[in-house]
């Protein structure tokens, strides 16, 4: 018999966070951008708090929410939806942030689906829970995220939040529950199907928070600021509202405001010195530095996520902003972070190109992620740094399944889960991402990268925006298709663009055509959306191919 361990058993607990930094950091400060007024809102932990347990007094008191049942949000990020992320799963609810940018169905759908007994949304999006409201068959509460003033402007009947927990006292005790409890319900973008729900632990929820307050991941301390851009209804804000309170940092909180002027603002008011992110948001602020002869001086890191980092992004903000491009990898499945990229201390004396080319990868995997690459028949490859097969993971916050049964097919028998990526894994332990299982493209028995062929092609100076998809060749099987948003003001000139390419990817690689798009179909995660442009280009064909022989 093992000789057990004389520790104390105290269940992880989502509460404890917050108590911790009401605790030891219970001046540090939330600031946030409100969405009814866009104005400035400012307060401590020890504040959020207090508030967040009225809250908890409110969801129990007043509107009758129960252990596990789920309370939606919809909503921006600001120091209320922080309140219900603490508040909610606190008392032994799930809170179930929802993706505003979704389509309504969709929404009526998840909502319905994940039987919600309320919802809060912000002020925002009140046309939406309007035209929504009377298909959720769940929904018994509908609370507007601000204070009553704004109720004359929400047809939807429903109370005010700041009214809600005004009528009740801070007198709440965090109750103590099995640690595996649900606290969290997330649900995947649903590109193909409906969409399926992960629902998350308190458990793996503060195991996921304490893996990202490593140095080498996030790791934000009490001289941080953050500045979470990455919505809190995606992911849970890739878990920065849990590592920034337990690591003791300021949180700044856009709100609405995510164009490069109000994102430029808030980093120098705040002096924020890490910043969050997907890739399109970093095109967008670029962009506005660029135009207006601004710097973000302060801002040290930003972490890139939801899709490949642009090598042209990259050197942009490191070489004229003097800013360290840091990219990860991970999935809602995850919670979400398996790999981030640091640099290790042999990497010092690497030349500038090198060093881009380390960082261009995926990142090395977060302690308590495991990770293997199985070829077509699950045969297990080497991390050699070339063979390149699929991307399977396990881990204590790893989905092991979908909530209500949904989606086995992406569970082996022995116990991890396929994450649809195809990569590589190097002798350090660096992964590259060479595409999603749907979207290589097989030309001649040979694979083609379309995440490296975009990434190369964002770096011609008229490319804004570049997303390569497969389209069928008689001879080839398939051929890329290179899809461009031209930057304001530059004319479509296609042979510049393959000229460009020319020598800086393999023959074999260079796109058969060339189209221009005005604007670029964006997902509700910030992503292209290839589904999106592969049915606008359903029905096209390569030139020169017309009554070509299969």
């Amino acid at each position: 018999m093992l000789l057990k361990g004389e520790m104390m058993d105290a269940p992880l607990m989502i509460s404890g966070i917050l108590k911790h930094a009401d605790n030891c950091h219970g001046d540090q400060e939330i600031v946030s951008r409100l969405p009814e007024d866009l104005s400035t809102h400012r307060y401590g932990y020890s504040d959020a708090h207090k508030r967040t347990r009225q809250l908890a007094n409110a969801l129990t008191r007043k509107l009758g929410i129960k252990e596990s049942d789920r309370v939606s949000t919809i909503a921006w990020n600001t120091h209320r939806h922080f309140e219900l992320y603490y508040g909610v799963s606190g008392i032994g609810a799930v809170i179930h942030t929802v993706n505003p940018r979704l389509d309504p169905a969709q929404i009526i759908w998840i909502l319905n689906h994940a039987q919600s007994r309320a919802v809060f949304f912000d002020k925002t999006f009140a046309p939406l829970i309007d035209g929504i409201a009377k298909h959720c068959k769940t929904v018994k509460h509908w609370v507007l995220m601000a204070d009553s003033s704004h109720l004359k402007d929400v047809q939807t009947k429903g109370i005010a939040y700041e009214d809600l927990i005004d009528d009740h006292k801070p007198d709440y005790d965090w109750p103590e529950f099995d640690e595996y409890a649900a606290a969290g319900l997330c649900y995947t973008s649903g590109t193909t199907g409906d969409p399926k729900g992960v629902l998350y632990s308190h458990r793996s929820t503060l195991l996921h928070a304490m893996a990202c307050s490593a140095a080498d991941v996030i790791g934000v301390g009490a001289r941080g600021v953050m500045l979470p851009v990455v919505p809190m209804f995606h992911v849970n804000a890739w878990g920065i509202p849990y590592a920034s309170p337990m690591g003791g940092a300021k949180l700044v909180m856009p709100g609405p405001r995510l164009d490069g002027a109000g994102l430029h603002e808030m980093i120098e008011e705040e002096k924020v010195n890490y910043v969050a992110g997907v890739p399109t948001v970093w095109l967008g602020l670029l962009q506005y530095l660029r135009e207006n002869d601004k710097r973000i001086d302060s801002v040290e890191r930003v972490l890139i996520g939801g899709s490949a980092l642009p090598e042209a992004l990259l050197r942009a903000f490191e070489d004229n902003y003097g800013v360290t491009m840091q990219q990860g990898w991970g999935m809602t499945e995850m919670s979400p972070l398996g790999t981030v990229n640091v640099p290790l201390a042999k990497h010092e004396d690497l030349s500038k190109d090198e060093m881009v080319r380390l960082k261009l990868k995926q990142g090395r995997l977060v302690y308590g992620v495991e990770m293997r690459i199985v070829d077509d028949e699950g045969t297990e490859l080497p991390w050699d740094g070339k063979s390149s097969g699929h991307v399977h993971v396990r881990g204590p916050w790893i989905a092991s399944g979908y909530f209500r049964g949904a989606g086995a097919e992406a569970f082996t028998d022995d116990g991890w889960m396929k994450t649809g990526d195809v990569a590589y894994m190097d002798s350090d332990g660096y992964m590259t991402i060479t595409d999603r299982s749907k979207d290589v493209i097989k030309t001649g028995g040979e694979w083609i990268s379309s995440i490296d062929l975009e990434n190369e092609a964002m770096g011609h100076p008229d490319v804004a925006m570049a997303a390569v998809i497969g389209k069928y060749h008689p001879k080839w099987q398939e051929r890329p298709l290179l899809i461009v948003q031209l930057q304001a003001g530059a004319e479509p000139n296609a042979d510049s663009i393959l000229e460009y390419l020319r020598g800086k990817v393999p023959k074999l690689w260079v796109p058969d055509g060339v189209e221009f798009i005005d604007e670029m179909p964006i997902g509700a995660t910030g992503k292209i959306l290839k589904t999106k442009l592969r049915d606008i280009y359903r029905d096209y064909q390569f030139p020169g191919t017309e009554g070509m022989e299969p």
